[in-house]
């Protein structure tokens, strides 16, 4: 799976982290280390830990099934699985849907038959009707056995259309949603045709592959609709109906706006309709056990880089803690991960279970949890694809893709049954015939506390479509013992075509405030035919929930009345700090954009400055000059500094709404020169910094004021007795052009001794340039560029759409060591190792990789280190004789000179090792050594730890500080050299070493 952009940010700190030396492979008092990898059945439990209180249990594993990627449990208990044998390369049709028995009962499958085969890349399966859904791109396949010999004799293509050339990205696991639709994964592709229902090419259609977005259909009734967001492998829906979403580094989000809300007001702009969850960041950080981890080029190690299968936990089994709690697959670093999820007003926040540790983790590398499935008794089942290698070959070295070991596993593969402690062997293997039950019991099971019961009554009862059980599922939609059996009673007789406006109203006033909020989406559903129930909506503006709230605002936005849009208005001002309130408001179909905005610019506090950005963002994309003229007059006049909040925030969406306009803009020759005017003379800094950016979309006027303005702002810009962040609003203001005739004062403006905002204004505005001027500047004055600085040159190097000689000079600077690679930072050297032109990947692939004969040496010096018995008492004395001069951990005992070495636990030694015992190796990134000189002519050595527009900080050996003014700044060098001195190996044997390590392990 491809790997994350963003991650830890201390690949460059290995040379100071020598205290980390393999938290995740040492151990006490432990015999000659082994690889663990490639574990046979018999070994595979022994691999695991889990959380407390449970249990782990194989299921089935090979040679019954080999590469298994999805999993399914039919009404009868048949165990179906989906095996994706082709991955990476191989497109002739080696892919399985397996049929797995128990014949003896005991819980642990024994038996398996190739209920269909011939398949290319199969990805994901649910049960439908007599058979199941089963996704294998570029069709959705329906696949039943009609006469109950264990193969698949019906076969059907139900769609087609969709992307089969990107893996990562292809059409997976259907999902059943409580709304009766089934869903589909998807993400974005390379195939530009359309998705459509086979042998119906004049039914309804999707275009260029849904544009990468999540499909939901309805195959009895042809109805084929895109969702407004994207997922990867993988998502699900919470026991309430809310769509959780997984990507590689993002490890759950949830599509929070639905896409008929979108789709009724084209002039609202909303780029992203998901929420990121999780409170632990995106790309969050994870605690891998693994020995002799397989990692590949581009791997990010020790956060979230192949994240898949997000499911919320609904089987009534666990402990109820765990009734709110989701799990998340991490294949690359062989766990499964657990987040409680906690509402947040329209919206949730998912929080870790456990602060350091994982639900699930393996010490075998090739653990590779894939999918994740709630059975029939409430049991966590696990699919393990288990293989050497999961990344996709594009991801990987190219020595890699050739060693032969792209398929090392693949005829493995094993599924495993997570319960609490004590819990017996699994029954449904042989006594489960749920298709049989009556319709009584089918009723009852709407009410089952298992989510794999609740979701299987309601498809059989709406798949039977039987009168005579209306009166039992009107029972039980009003219940009292059940909200959710009244929840999925409600959606069965909507599905069923059954659901009464009275129903709908109880529900409405329903005690629990999920029933209430899927209560208003079924009123919507009912609105033309029930008019009625619009009486009942609008008397929910002041439910106590802010889920109920939201909901309500999203659906009252298809009714067009004057007392719906007052609801509407006092919705939106109960909730205005919730920025999908604004989007839900908003997205209500309206002529009357400018009125709205001049009323909420009467009332105006900080807290509308959102509201009043997205609005003025919808008059700039489609409004008439006219409107925009006028709009523009008033947030550019002279006003007090609490009027001047509200003008920016009208001058950004302007902004916003100029940068999206689809059709061609009139002329905005007067909004022009009326910014270009307020930029120079309004007295608010942050109002000018705004017009600059409305500028920066729309341009500047032909003419002689422009010119004026051109040569004020030149001007300006070198005026030292100005503030830095007027000085640097004019360098940009200079960059609204071509900057190339301002090249020199522009490079007199990159030195230390001018403030921050300066510098980075001119480095951008340089590499405005269209060559490689800024290219050969930067690498001119490297060693004199401050920490922050340097981060930002490197940044012109990867300017989109990527300069061939810009890049090329950056890898020739670090082949020629001039530029360090640990400088790069994770994000950039993915990206020269992913995402330049063919013409320089292998080589930036080879100089970003590449290890040197020292390396090993030192690898292997220490490597006896972890095979010693230790002590962490005598361990926590190396640290503070040898590390604590500059390291703490935790915060605690040393100093905090170089990074804090509780953070570096998933570290692989081989990469500790040379930089710890060689620091000149390679510098770290933000730990080299600078000499400062002084116009005093003193000069001072130390780490560069801050940087402020009018300040450095230094950092001394011991961790003292100074700040020193930019002013008082001669010269500024970059010394080369590591603040880290080596010899370490001279300080501390082996011996020590490995007590220091069980000292460190204790720190996770």
């Amino acid at each position: 799976m491809k790997m994350a952009l963003n991650g830890l940010q201390l690949r460059g700190y290995i040379q100071l982290l020598f205290c980390a030396l393999l938290v995740m492979t040492s151990g006490c008092k432990k015999a000659k280390p082994v690889d663990n990898s490639n574990q046979s059945v018999e070994n595979a439990l022994r691999t695991f830990e889990l959380a407390p209180g449970f249990q782990i249990e194989l299921v089935a594993s090979e040679p019954l099934v080999a590469d298994p990627v999805a999993m399914e449990i039919d009404a009868y208990g048949h165990l179906y699985v989906v095996e994706m044998r082709g991955n990476p390369f191989d497109k002739s049709g080696a892919g399985k849907v397996k049929l797995l028995t128990d014949t003896n009962g005991d819980g642990r499958m024994d038996k398996s038959t190739v209920f269909a085969d011939s398949l290319i890349m199969p990805s994901g399966i649910t049960s439908w009707k007599k058979g199941v859904l089963v996704t294998d791109p570029p069709h959705v396949l329906y696949l039943e056995d009609s006469n109950g010999d264990g193969l698949a004799d019906i076969r059907k293509i139900v769609l087609t259309g969709f992307d089969s050339t990107d893996l990562e990205s292809n059409v997976n696991n259907p999902v059943f949603g409580l709304d009766n639709w089934i869903y589909l994964g998807n993400g974005p592709g390379d195939r530009e045709g359309d998705i459509y229902y086979s042998g119906k090419p004049d039914g309804p259609r999707l275009p260029h592959n849904a544009s990468g977005h999540i499909i939901r259909f309805r195959p009895d009734s042809q109805e084929l609709e895109m969702a407004s967001s994207q997922t990867q492998f993988g998502h699900s829906f919470d026991n309430w109906g809310h769509h959780l979403l997984v990507n590689n580094s993002n490890h759950i989000y949830q599509e929070v706006i639905a896409a008929r809300y979108l789709k009724r007001n084209p002039d609202l702009l909303v780029s992203d309709a998901t929420q990121s969850l999780s409170d632990h960041g995106e790309a969050a950080e994870v605690y891998p056990i693994t020995k002799n981890p397989e990692r590949q080029l581009l791997t990010d190690v020790g956060v979230f880089t192949s994240a898949c299968s997000v499911i919320p936990y609904g089987g009534g089994l666990f402990p109820p803690v765990f009734d709110s709690v989701t799990f998340v697959a991490e294949p690359v670093s062989n766990l499964v991960h657990a987040d409680v999820i906690k509402n947040n007003g329209a919206t949730f926040t998912a929080s870790r279970v456990y602060p350091d540790k994982e639900f699930l983790a393996s010490t075998d590398a090739w653990f590779r949890p894939v999918n994740m499935y709630i059975g029939p008794e409430g049991a966590l089942y696990v699919v393990d694809y288990y293989r050497q290698i999961i990344e996709g070959p594009e991801w990987m070295a190219e020595e890699v893709v050739k060693s032969g070991n792209l398929y090392n596993g693949a005829d493995k593969g094993r599924i495993y049954r997570i319960t609490p402690v004590g819990t017996k062997p699994a029954s449904w293997t042989k006594n489960l015939a749920l298709d049989d039950a009556t319709l009584e019991l089918l009723v009852e099971k709407l009410a089952d506390p298992n989510i794999w019961w609740r979701r299987n009554s309601q498809r059989l009862l709406i798949d039977r479509d039987s009168e005579e059980i209306i009166p039992a599922l009107i029972k039980m939609a009003n219940n009292t013992r059940s909200p959710l059996g009244r929840l999925h009673a409600l959606w069965t007789l909507e599905g069923m075509h059954q659901l009464t406006a009275d129903l709908i109203t109880k529900a409405l006033h329903d005690t629990e405030a999920g029933v209430r909020e899927n209560a208003v989406r079924l009123a919507e559903l009912h609105l033309a035919a029930t008019p009625t129930l619009v009486e009942a909506l609008l008397a929910l503006q002041t439910d106590t929930s802010p889920k109920v709230r939201y909901q309500l605002l999203c659906t009252l936005g298809f009714i067009d009345t004057p007392q719906a849009a007052k609801v509407r208005q006092a919705l939106l001002f109960m909730d205005v700090k919730d920025p999908w309130v604004q989007v839900a408001a908003l997205s209500a179909p309206s002529s009357q954009k400018i009125a709205l905005l001049n009323a909420i610019l009467e009332r105006f506090v900080p807290v509308y400055s959102s509201l009043v950005q997205r609005l003025s963002a919808m008059i700039a994309a489609t409004d008439k000059s006219e409107g925009v003229y006028h709009l523009l007059q008033k947030a550019t006049a002279s006003v007090s500094d609490k009027k001047g909040s509200w003008q920016v925030s009208v001058l950004e969406g302007l902004s916003e709404g100029f940068k999206s306009r689809k059709s061609s803009s009139p002329s905005l020759h007067a909004e022009q020169n009326l910014l270009v005017r307020a930029f120079l003379e309004n007295p608010l800094p942050q109002v000018r910094q705004a017009c600059l950016h409305v500028l920066q979309e729309i341009g500047l006027p032909q003419g002689h004021q422009t010119k004026v303005a051109l040569l004020k702002a030149e001007h300006m810009a070198a005026d030292q007795g100005l503030a830095a962040e007027e000085r640097a609003g004019a360098i940009h203001f200079l960059g609204l052009t071509n900057p190339e005739p301002y090249t020199s004062l522009l490079k007199s403006l990159i030195v230390p001794r001018e403030p921050l905002p300066v510098q980075l204004s001119a480095l951008q505005t340089l590499s405005a340039i269209p060559d490689v001027t800024v290219s050969q500047y930067v690498l001119q004055q490297w060693e004199v560029l401050t920490p922050e600085i340097r981060d930002a040159a490197l940044n012109t190097f990867l300017v989109y759409p990527f300069s061939v000689p810009r890049i090329r000079l950056l890898l020739d600077a670090i082949a020629d060591g001039n530029v360090q690679e640990t400088s790069l930072g994770w994000s950039r050297s993915v990206v020269l190792m992913r995402d330049i032109p063919d013409s320089l990947k292998n080589r930036a692939r080879f100089l970003l990789t590449k290890e040197d004969d020292q390396r090993q040496v030192f690898v292997k010096q220490y490597q006896p280190a972890l095979d010693l018995a230790a002590d962490k008492v005598q361990g926590k004395e190396v640290f503070l004789k040898n590390c604590s001069v500059c390291h703490q951990i935790g915060g605690a005992d040393g100093k905090a000179f170089g990074p804090d070495l509780s953070t570096v636990r998933n570290w692989l030694p081989a990469n500790l090792i040379v930089n710890i015992l060689d620091p000149g190796v390679s510098i770290a990134n933000g730990y080299d050594l600078w000499a400062v000189e002084l116009k005093t002519g003193e000069v001072k050595q130390g780490i560069i730890s801050s940087e402020t527009p009018s300040a450095i900080t230094l950092r001394y050996l011991g961790g003292q500080e100074a700040i020193i003014a930019r002013q008082d700044v001669q010269s500024l060098k970059a010394l080369t050299m590591s603040a880290m001195p080596p010899g370490l190996e001279k300080q501390i044997n082996q011996q020590q070493m490995a007590d220091l390590l069980a000292f460190l392990k204790q720190y996770k």
